[in-house]
């Protein structure tokens, strides 16, 4: 899989992009992460990608042009399967939709600043619209960097162990089970005798009645859904 960042500010991804997980997939040769500076692909001498709104409005909104080139410039290279455009006002990233994501070879995440984006981008080049919540940012850089720890993750290989990506929360619906490890007992905190017991059928059904109570618990409308 290849992902390919767009963004005014390179500089905030390197970071995420650079360790753990993502790091690991990407040594492997299972996923390719190039971050874009979008200020390459403008003429504006001054490297400018923005400019003020038309109607009086507030704040500066990012200009189609170096977008365009950008995305075109990407295009000419591959095909790509999905434009992602990071936006407060779009689908919500779930479980299944990084599941669905994951299955993709090739994406363009385009990560938004200022007021926001020119609406003939997301007219006529974005193909997706992602949030990852009811709230705004500076910028879609945080955005675009969970979105893409979501789906690469999900890659085979990417985790040493890939049952424990299949057994995460919201994989089936459900928050995922309590869990502990060593020591058995820690100031008279035990962990439940049931996973100390060794009975698998047992052990499942316990995670699963554990997994649904916590759900109706803290995330009733998942349930619902």
């Amino acid at each position: 899989m290849r992902i390919d960042i767009i963004t005014v500010l390179p500089e905030m991804l390197e970071s995420p992009l650079g360790c753990s997980i993502l790091k690991r997939a990407c040594d492997k040769g299972l996923a390719e992460i190039v971050v874009h500076n979008l200020r390459d692909y403008t003429l504006d001498k001054h490297r400018k990608v923005d400019d003020y709104p038309f109607g009086g409005d507030a704040g500066m909104v990012m200009q189609i042009e170096p977008v365009d080139r950008c995305i075109s410039a990407l295009k000419e290279q591959r095909h790509y399967d999905e434009v992602i455009f990071t936006a407060p006002d779009g689908e919500i990233l779930s479980q299944p939709l990084a599941n669905r994501l994951s299955l993709l070879d090739n994406i363009i995440i385009l990560c938004g600043h200022y007021k926001g984006i020119d609406y003939r981008i997301r007219e006529h080049l974005i193909t997706r619209e992602i949030s990852i919540g009811d709230y705004v940012l500076t910028g879609g850089e945080l955005p675009a960097a969970i979105i893409t720890d979501a789906i690469v993750r999900l890659i085979p290989g990417a985790i040493g162990d890939e049952q424990s990506a299949l057994s995460d929360s919201f994989q089936d619906g459900l928050l995922e089970p309590p869990v502990y490890t060593r020591p058995a007992e820690y100031k008279g905190w035990r962990v439940p005798d049931i996973l100390l017991s060794g009975h698998e059928a047992r052990i499942a059904d316990w995670k699963h009645t554990q997994a649904i109570e916590r759900t109706r618990r803290l995330r009733p409308n998942l349930l619902n859904d």
